[in-house]
């Protein structure tokens, strides 16, 4: 979105005086009058009535006026500012219906754009413009990625507090729009937490489970389990049904739901979702150790009919976790490659085994070269004496 702020070729007073008699004439509660205490009492009194502009069904009107109110306030110094634009941001950020939702939502997005890089005032109007976004459906062009929100505040970062109170509204909002990015942002909350708070998170972190549980793009989980907020969950269910998911096969979930069904919907999981999961999940497991599983295997690891196996592989290969072909002839899945679940001690020995050979390739690639270059130059000095 963008849209500078729209300055007009009068006074800031001549523009509060128009604002008044216009707020006047849709019968707000405001004088006509200039304000004796100069233009910050006007504005005071103009921001008081904003709202009434959404009276007008004029939406051109009404983006108009919005405008003027933005052009004084970016013109007045910060510190006899920041009141009236807290209190703008707060009333416009309640704007009814789609249609007047958007164009208010131009005019804040034109105020934030518009105080300076280093002003704490972004942090507020900005968290209004995310309200309002989340209504009129327009949270993704606003917030695209929480590496694009650090760059939005790094003239001015906000407080730990007040990083999270943003970081709870964009899960709030994405959860049901885009689960994958509401992880994240839910990931990055909890990471504000330190070990002394770390045990006041717990609401926080069970929401950060359960989302990324419900995404049905998320599977590599084992990084929650090293966040300090979700280390206090350890012995609640919570955390139990975390761990399957990160470690543990089909089996071991479908024992836990027999016995936990109530707690899992309380979480808002769908359990044919969490199955569906849980068997590419277990199939990554079983291609970890196994590069050829039998369909005999898959069917009875996974608890799927023979003539599902092949509708499934062909799901875990739409994941790119997995790389495979199938053999129907031979009744077997061939593996190629697959994601680890895990990523503990045995994973990073494995990459040290792996990279230690590709060094040693290297320079024994190296040494050939410089054989084969030594040979070339003898060659050459044996032709010139010739």
């Amino acid at each position: 979105m963008q849209g500078p702020a729209v300055f007009m070729d009068v006074s800031l007073e001549d523009q509060a005086l128009e604002l008044r008699k216009y707020f006047k004439s849709l019968g707000a509660e405001i004088a006509e009058e200039k304000s004796p205490k100069g233009i910050e009492d006007d504005l005071h009194k103009i921001v008081g009535v904003c709202d009434v502009c959404f009276k007008e069904p004029n939406e051109a009107e009404i983006e108009a006026i919005l405008n003027s109110i933005v052009s004084i306030m970016v013109s007045i110094p910060l510190e006899r500012g920041e009141n009236l634009i807290v209190a703008f941001s707060q009333r416009l950020s309640k704007a009814p219906g789609p249609k007047l939702g958007m164009v208010v939502l131009q005019a804040l997005w034109r105020l934030y754009n518009n105080l300076e890089a280093n002003s704490p005032l972004r942090y507020h109007v900005y968290y209004h413009v995310i309200e309002l976004a989340a209504r009129v459906g327009y949270v993704r062009e606003v917030f695209t990625s929480v590496e694009q929100l650090r760059k939005e505040f790094s003239g001015c970062p906000p407080t730990n507090e007040q990083m999270q109170k943003l970081y709870r509204l964009l899960h709030q909002v994405l959860k049901d729009q885009n689960s994958e990015l509401a992880s994240k942002v839910m990931i990055e909350l909890l990471g504000t937490y330190t070990d002394e708070n770390a045990s006041y998170a717990r609401e926080d972190a069970i929401k950060c489970i359960s989302t990324a549980l419900a995404d049905p793009t998320t599977f590599l989980l084992d990084p929650l389990l090293s966040l300090k907020p979700v280390r206090f969950l350890e012995g609640e269910l919570i955390h139990d049904l975390l761990t399957i998911f990160v470690s543990e096969k089909l089996s071991s979930y479908q024992t836990f739901y027999q016995n936990h069904k109530e707690f899992v919907h309380s979480q808002g999981l769908d359990h044919e979702q969490n199955v569906k999961k849980m068997r590419i999940l277990s199939f990554m497991q079983m291609a970890e150790v196994n590069p050829e599983l039998g369909y005999d295997e898959i069917i009875s690891e996974l608890q799927i009919e023979e003539k599902d196996v092949e509708a499934f592989i062909i799901e875990v290969l739409k994941t790119r976790l997995v790389r495979a072909r199938m053999d129907q002839n031979e009744r077997v899945v061939r593996v190629s490659s697959t994601m680890h679940r895990t990523f503990g001690r045995a994973q990073w020995q494995q990459l040290r085994d792996v990279l230690l050979a590709w060094r040693g390739n290297v320079q024994s690639a190296h040494e050939a070269m410089k054989s084969v270059a030594a040979a070339q130059i003898e060659y050459a000095t044996q032709n010139q004496k010739a």
